[in-house]
């Protein structure tokens, strides 16, 4: 297996990269879109935060690299403000590595 990384792209309505309006049942029909275009890319998404009444929306996925993302988002029409590539820092995480220093 491709070693793999973690991102987090961003949507907004202020910027038509989060259609106007998106009801749950929108969003539901064409994530099984965006889905099957993150599979065909090597992408797998982890977890996707909505917020409906504000237009936004953050994708956290496992990918090899940021094209991937890219691609997968080019495959369903899907614009995006900013793709980063990024780590987790939970408060577990910080507590072992202070202990292992």
């Amino acid at each position: 297996m491709q070693p793999m990384k973690f991102f987090l792209d961003t949507h907004d309505v202020n910027s038509k990269t989060f259609p106007a309006g998106l009801t749950p049942e929108q969003f539901e029909g064409f994530f099984a879109q965006y889905e099957q275009a993150c599979y065909a890319e090597g992408v797998v998404p982890l977890r996707i935060h909505v917020g409906y009444g504000d237009g936004r929306a953050f994708c956290f996925t496992m990918a090899p690299d940021a094209e991937a993302v890219r691609r997968a988002h080019a495959r369903v029409g899907l614009p995006f403000d900013s793709i980063t590539e990024v780590t987790t820092a939970t408060p577990g995480d910080t507590f072992f590595r202070r202990a292992a220093a």
